[in-house]
């Protein structure tokens, strides 16, 4: 008669063997989900101050903190139509097109561009006091108001179009130290004012970022003492006039990646 304590031992063990192959060898089972990646989004998201660009007119850059993560991660894909420049209505009529049910990741900056953020620094930068906290207390208007409506319906036609991704939205920096600036450098209660607009700006896209069941990830402190007048910043000043007030390479590979690595895990 066989050993019946050993014949129950084998056939566990081999049970075991079988579970262990199914789940190394079927998909989806204990094996990472493939990420399916699609960054959207403006000038911030195609990576405007780093270089080695693309030769289009959208300024993507390999070095983008979207290409970063995407190489860090080894996705099975990646579409990177976010654009220099680009508005909430470009994303949708230029952009969503790239989601489809298979995306698992969805990435964005944007809302900016909307507030007219850029002319409004351009502004600051070679305006007068009082036109500057003009322009300022403008954009802070528009951004409580109309931009709400924007980033909402923004939110929901990417849910819309890729139903079973994960969406993170990430805000951006504050620009500016406000210490010390050389002589050639923007008055401090100029930065002070656009400062507290980007706080704003923050507020607003993190709350309606929220509303929509999406992930904000807040950039503001992993800048903190690299803004435009640190002695290591990682903003552009007006060195050149489509690259000032962005990131430079090392405000996407230090600041801005590092920010999604927090909240992807």
């Amino acid at each position: 008669m066989p050993h019946r304590p050993l014949a129950r031992a084998v056939t566990a063990l081999a049970a075991l063997v079988a579970t262990t192959l199914a789940v190394l060898l079927v998909p989806g089972t204990a094996q990472a989900a493939a990420i399916h990646y699609v960054a959207l989004g403006d000038s911030y998201s195609s990576g405007v101050g780093a270089g080695s660009y693309d030769p289009n007119t959208c300024l993507r850059s390999s070095k983008s903190y979207t290409s970063l993560w995407a190489q860090q991660h080894a996705v099975a894909s990646y579409k990177f139509p976010a654009c220099g420049g680009a508005k909430t209505d470009d994303v949708l009529n230029e952009q969503v097109g790239s989601l489809d049910a298979t995306t698992t990741l969805v990435t964005i900056t944007i809302g900016g561009n909307d507030a007219g953020f850029s002319s409004i620094l351009e502004n600051c930068r070679f305006g007068s006091e009082s036109d500057c906290a003009n322009r300022v207390n403008e954009a802070k208007t528009f951004a409580t108001t109309v931009l709400p409506g924007r980033l909402d319906t923004t939110y929901a036609e990417i849910r819309n179009r890729a139903p079973n991704a994960r969406l993170i939205v990430l805000g951006y920096p504050r620009l500016f130290e406000t210490g010390s600036c050389g002589l050639l450098g923007m008055s401090k209660s100029k930065r002070i004012i656009l400062n507290e607009a980007a706080d704003l700006l923050a507020q607003v896209t993190a709350d309606r970022a929220a509303a929509a069941g999406a992930t904000f990830s807040d950039t503001r402190s992993y800048f903190a003492g690299h803004g435009v007048c640190a002695s290591t910043p990682w903003i552009k000043d007006v060195t050149g006039l489509i690259e000032a007030y962005h990131p430079n390479a090392d405000g996407y590979r230090l600041g801005y990646l590092p920010a999604l690595n927090a909240v992807t895990g």
